[in-house]
């Protein structure tokens, strides 16, 4: 079953979608040491029902296809075998295949009706 482990904020403006999101819900942001602008964001306490996420700076112009939402990303056993599927079923590679390093393996698909989710594979030694 590949359950919701991941959203991202796509942010045109990522330190001003960190300050607001600190003050509306007291979200806590971390930047990722990775090699990409990236946030990880703690929603609360691990000991509580949630997930955390992370925020980016947005890809793509306002005037493109670009993400106007968050992404939800579940967790799989082989992103090449679930976008198999998800294109099967009817959807679209959004993103490839891309290494997260150190984390996994990420694609980005669009489901029959256009939204946006990921699918992450475990893999410490992506992209390594």
């Amino acid at each position: 079953m590949g359950r919701v482990i991941h959203f991202e904020i796509h942010a045109d403006n990522p330190e001003r979608a960190v300050k607001f999101y600190t003050d509306v819900f007291g979200w806590k942001f971390q930047k990722w040491e990775g090699p990409a602008d990236y946030w990880l964001v703690m929603t609360g306490p691990d000991n509580e029902p949630g997930i955390n996420g992370g925020l980016m700076p947005r890809k793509g112009n306002q005037t493109g296809d670009i993400i106007m939402a968050y992404v939800c990303t579940a967790q799989v056993n082989s992103v090449d075998e679930s976008v198999a599927k998800a294109t099967s079923c009817g959807g679209q590679v959004a993103l490839p295949k891309m290494p997260v390093p150190g984390v996994g393996w990420l694609a980005y698909c669009k489901d029959t009706e256009g939204n946006i989710f990921g699918m992450m594979q475990e893999d410490k030694n992506a992209g390594m």
